[in-house]
C-alpha cells in the first residue's frame, strides 16, 4: 500500500499534464500512486497518461467514457485509489519538489492526521511565482494537532482541493465525494473540516497552483457559475444536520457570502448582463442563511449590506466611486501627489480649526515601528493613572501586525491621523514628530528620548561628516523648540541634552527612564517566562551580544566571530545577538541560527525583556550598558591579571615611535571612532539607542 495517491482529474489540459505527472513521479519520496483520470478529454490527455502507465507501474490510467466534470472524476479516482492518503491535483498543475518528503515526515510525526494542509504558490505564464496569504496562518498552527471548533480561525484557509491531503480512512469511512459542477470544493473543503478531529498544518510549499490566461472552468463565464448557491446551501445543509457546528455558522455564512462577492466582481465568471439576476440570488441567499446577529466584516461591509438590503443599485454606486478612485491612482504620479498633498493640508487645516481634545494622548517611538520604550512605560502607566485619557500610537502601516491587542493607533497620512495629530492635547515620543507637525497652543509635548548619550548627538554630530552632510541643523532646533519636557535619566545625560538640543522652550525631567521600571517589579517567574519563551534551557547561562550601530557601516557587520565565541562558550551557553533595530536582516546572522549556534533578537520587541532573560551583556558604546547596570548582576570573574606578564617596555614612553604619534601617519580606514548615527532619519533626531 502507497503512501500517498495522487489522484489527477484530467481534461483538455494536454499542454500541461507531461509535467504535473513528472512533478509527482520525479519527488524524492516515491511511495506514491498516480491515479490519473481522463474525463473524457478530447485532445491527447488520454494517450498521454497510457503513455506514463506503460513506463511506470506506479501510474494508473483511468478513462471515461462520457464528460462528467472534475468532481466525478477525483469520485473515480477516489474509488481507485489505494494509499494511504488522497491528494488531489489538478492536471495543469504541479508538485513543490520534495513536497511528498516534507508531507510525509509530518504526517508521521503528527501520527497520521485525519486531514494535513499545507501551503502553495501561485505560478503565471511569465514565469512569476506570488506566495499565498496563508503562510503565516499555517506557520501558526506550529505542532498543534487540533479539531476546527478549537482553532475556528483555519475555515479561513483557501477552500480548494489541493492545498491538503486527507487519510484515506477517514475521507471514505465518512462517505465523502465531491458534487457535480464547479465550486465543489469549495463545498467538500468545508465538510471535512467540519467533520475531522485531528487536523494539522505545515508552512512547506507543496502545490505550485497554475494561474492560465484562459482555459481553466472557473475563469469562462456563464451559467455554470450561478451553481455556486447551490453548493452552499449544501453547506448550510450540513450543518442543519451537525447542530453542535452551531458556533461556526456566522465565519462560514461570511466565507460563502465573501465567495459570492468575489465571483460577481470577475467579469470572467458573471458576465455583465447576468449581474444583476446573479446579484439577487446572492440577495435571497443571504437573508435566508443570516446567522442571528451576524456582524459585517470590518473591511467588507457596505458590499454586505448591499447584499443584505438587496438592492444592486446600491452596489453599482459604490462600484463606480470604487472606478473613480482607480482612474484617479491612474493620473500622473506627480499631478496626483500634489491634488493629495492638498487635500490633506486642507483637511489638517480643518482640524485645527477644532478645539483640542483635552483627553487625547498621542504616543509614538522609533520613527513609528510600534509600541515600544519609554513611551510605552509612560502609555501603560497613564492606563492606571489617568484612564480618562486615551493614548493613540502612531504606528507605520508595515507595523500593524505587531500592536498588542488592545491599544488603539492611527496609520501616518491617513484622515484619523490627520485629525489625531492636529487635536491632541499630549505627545510622547523618543524621537521627533516630523518637521510639518503643528504644536498648537496648549498642547504638551514629552521628549523622552531612548538611551544614555555615551555617543555623539544633536549638535555634536556637526564635526562629523555623515551626520553633517545628511541633516538640517536648523531644522533639528526647530524640531526642539516643540518640546516642553525633556526627560533625562541621570545627570550625564541632562548635561548633554542641554548642551547639545539648546533651547529655552522645554524643562528637563532628570526622572529615570520608565522603561527600565520593569527591572525592578519583575519576579523571578516572569524571567523564567521570558527565558522559556526564548528556548533558553534551565541551568544554561544567556549571553546577550548588543552592539550599536556605526554611521560608516551598511548592515550589520559583528565585530565578533560569531561561530567562534558561540563554540568556545560551550553547549551550555545560548549566545542572543541583537543587531540595532535601524539595521535589516543579515545573511549570515541568519546563517549562525540555522546551524545553533545563536539565537537572533533583532526583532524582539522588547529590548528589557532581553536584558531580564540574559545573564552576561556584551556590547561596546550601546547605551544598552547604562540600563543593563540597573539589574541586580552578578560580576563576571574574568580572571586574575598577572603583572609579570605585562612587558614594561610597554609601558615606556621613551619607548613609544614618535611616528605613531603623528596623525599624518595614521590610516583613517584603520580608525574606529566613536560615530553619529548611521540612517539619514535617524540622523535627524535625537539618536542613542542600541
Amino acid at each position: 500500500m502507497p503512501r500517498f495517491s495522487v489522484i489527477v482529474p484530467v481534461h483538455r489540459v494536454q499542454g500541461y499534464l507531461r509535467e504535473c505527472l513528472d512533478s509527482v513521479l520525479g519527488q524524492s519520496f516515491a511511495d506514491v500512486e498516480v491515479v490519473a483520470v481522463n474525463d473524457c478529454s478530447p485532445d491527447a490527455c488520454g494517450k498521454i497518461i497510457d503513455e506514463y502507465a506503460a513506463r511506470d507501474s506506479r501510474v494508473v490510467a483511468v478513462h471515461h467514457t462520457v464528460n462528467s466534470g472534475p468532481g466525478v472524476a477525483r469520485n473515480t479516482g477516489v474509488e481507485r485509489a489505494s494509499g494511504d492518503y488522497l491528494f488531489f491535483l489538478d492536471g495543469d498543475d504541479t508538485l513543490a519538489a520534495g513536497a511528498l518528503q516534507g508531507l510525509a515526515e509530518r504526517l508521521a510525526s503528527d501520527r497520521d492526521p485525519d486531514i494535513l494542509y499545507f501551503d502553495h504558490v501561485r505560478t503565471y505564464w511569465w514565469n512569476g511565482v506570488q506566495g499565498s496569504v496563508f503562510q503565516e496562518l499555517l506557520a501558526s498552527a506550529g505542532t498543534d494537532v487540533f479539531s476546527i471548533m478549537d482553532r475556528p480561525e483555519f475555515l479561513k484557509l483557501f477552500a480548494m482541493s489541493s492545498n491538503r491531503v486527507y487519510n484515506r480512512d477517514f475521507y471514505q469511512r465518512h462517505g465523502f465525494a465531491f458534487s457535480e459542477g464547479i465550486y465543489e470544493d469549495a463545498l467538500l473543503s468545508y465538510k471535512t473540516m467540519l467533520t475531522a478531529e485531528r487536523i494539522s498544518c505545515v508552512d512547506l510549499v507543496g502545490l505550485e497552483y497554475r494561474q492560465r490566461r484562459s482555459g481553466a472552468s472557473t475563469r469562462s463565464p456563464g451559467e455554470k457559475h450561478f451553481v455556486i448557491f447551490d453548493q452552499y446551501t449544501r453547506l448550510f445543509a450540513f450543518l442543519d444536520a451537525n447542530p453542535r457546528l452551531d458556533a461556526l455558522r456566522p465565519a462560514l455564512f461570511e466565507r460563502a457570502v465573501s465567495h459570492f462577492l468575489f465571483c460577481l466582481d470577475r467579469r470572467d465568471r458573471v458576465t455583465a448582463k447576468d449581474r444583476a439576476r446573479y446579484f439577487a440570488l446572492a440577495a435571497r441567499w443571504y437573508r435566508t442563511y443570516l446567522p442571528a446577529g451576524f456582524e459585517p466584516p470590518e473591511d467588507n461591509t457596505a458590499r454586505f449590506r448591499a447584499l443584505a438590503l438587496g438592492g444592486f443599485a446600491r452596489y453599482r454606486r459604490r462600484e463606480l466611486a470604487a472606478a473613480v478612485r482607480r482612474r484617479l491612482r491612474r493620473i500622473k504620479p506627480t499631478v496626483r501627489k500634489r491634488l493629495a498633498r492638498r487635500a490633506k493640508t486642507a483637511l489638517h487645516r480643518f482640524h485645527l480649526r477644532r478645539p483640542l481634545d483635552e483627553n487625547l494622548a498621542v504616543y509614538a517611538a522609533y520613527w513609528y515601528r510600534g509600541v515600544f520604550c519609554n513611551p510605552a512605560a509612560i502609555y501603560y502607566k497613564a492606563r492606571e493613572l489617568a484612564p480618562h485619557i486615551h493614548g493613540v500610537w502612531i504606528v507605520r502601516k508595515s507595523n500593524v501586525e505587531d500592536v498588542p491587542e488592545g491599544v488603539d493607533y492611527v496609520v501616518p497620512g491617513t484622515r484619523k491621523y490627520l485629525r489625531t495629530m492636529a487635536r491632541a492635547k499630549y505627545f510622547v515620543n523618543n524621537v521627533n514628530f516630523p518637521n510639518e507637525w503643528v504644536k498648537r497652543p496648549g498642547t504638551v509635548h514629552l521628549e523622552t528620548h531612548h538611551g544614555t548619550p555615551l555617543k555623539r548627538m544633536g549638535l555634536d554630530q556637526q564635526r562629523f561628516p555623515a551626520a553633517a552632510g545628511s541633516m538640517s541643523f536648523r531644522k533639528l532646533l526647530e524640531r526642539v523648540d516643540r518640546w516642553d519636557l525633556c526627560l533625562s535619566s541621570n545627570q550625564h545625560s541632562s548635561e548633554v541634552w542641554e548642551r547639545v538640543y539648546p533651547s529655552s522652550s522645554y524643562e528637563l525631567l532628570e526622572s529615570g527612564y520608565p522603561r527600565n521600571d520593569v527591572f525592578f517589579s519583575a519576579t523571578g517567574e516572569d524571567v523564567r517566562r521570558i527565558r522559556a519563551d526564548l528556548g533558553i534551557p534551565e541551568h544554561s547561562t544567556a549571553v546577550l551580544y548588543a552592539p550599536t550601530s556605526r554611521d560608516y557601516q551598511r548592515g550589520f557587520v559583528p565585530r565578533l566571530d560569531l561561530g567562534r565565541l558561540s563554540a568556545a562558550l560551550g553547549p551550555r551557553t545560548v549566545l542572543l545577538v541583537r543587531a540595532h533595530y535601524s539595521y535589516g536582516g543579515n545573511p549570515e546572522l541568519a546563517r549562525l541560527q540555522e546551524q545553533g549556534l545563536v539565537v537572533d533578537v533583532s526583532r524582539h520587541p522588547s529590548t528589557e525583556q532581553l536584558c531580564l532573560a540574559s545573564d552576561v551583556l556584551l556590547t561596546d558604546y550601546s547605551s544598552v550598558m547604562f540600563d543593563y547596570a540597573a539589574l541586580d548582576l552578578v560580576p563576571v570573574d574574568l580572571g586574575p591579571v598577572d603583572p609579570a606578564g605585562l612587558d614594561p617596555a610597554a609601558l615606556d614612553p621613551a619607548a613609544l615611535d614618535p611616528a605613531a604619534l603623528d596623525p599624518a601617519s595614521v590610516d583613517p580606514a584603520s580608525v574606529d571612532p566613536v560615530p553619529a548615527e548611521s540612517s539619514p532619519g535617524a540622523l535627524s533626531d535625537p539618536e542613542h539607542s542600541r
